[in-house]
């Protein structure tokens, strides 16, 4: 994870003629970027272009409808297909639903009481939830979901979990 920056989507299509495109985020609710803020598109591997909103439009608590003020084409639009989207730290912080499990990013994860690491990345599957979480300088991936899942501080910023034996022994050796 960027700490300057919070990927939370990428763009999923075109919407009309004039080039605005479908944002598919995970920020867990409605959302309408305001005019004139700037969400980043990761055009090429770790490089951050700003683009500002000219205007935003929620379609969903997961898609919202964006237009760019230097895209105003179709054809200019078509090149953000499939594009992360990633939004300044601050940003994310006043978009970002408290109860969405995206919000868990920079959270202190503990499992049965012992401190693992900080939540690097936040990956939403149909089932579950998985955690990104640097143990030993190897990337662990920890489920969250009802069975694993004891507490969430928010005020210390901490999610506390129980894991099945096992689940942690090949990062910690």
């Amino acid at each position: 994870m960027n700490n300057d920056y919070i990927n939370i989507g990428k763009i999923v299509g075109v919407h009309g003629l004039t080039g605005e495109v479908l944002v598919k985020h995970a920020l867990g609710k409605k959302t309408t970027f305001r005019q004139g803020e700037v969400i980043f598109v990761e055009q090429v591997k770790g490089s951050y272009l700003p683009h500002f909103v000219a205007t935003a439009k929620a379609k969903t608590a997961e898609e919202t409808i964006v237009h760019f003020d230097d895209v105003d084409s179709r054809e200019k639009a078509l090149k953000f297909i499939k594009k992360p989207v990633w939004l300044a730290h601050d940003d994310f912080e006043r978009y970002a639903a408290k109860n969405s499990p995206i919000a868990l990013l920079g959270f202190m994860l503990f499992n049965d009481g012992e401190q693992l690491g900080i939540i690097d990345e936040v990956i939403e599957q149909p089932h579950q939830v998985l955690l990104t979480v640097m143990i030993n300088g190897k990337e662990a991936l920890i489920p969250l979901h009802e069975e694993t899942l004891d507490n969430i501080d928010r005020t210390k910023r901490e999610v506390h979990v129980t894991l099945p034996d096992g689940l942690l022994e090949i990062y910690l050796s």
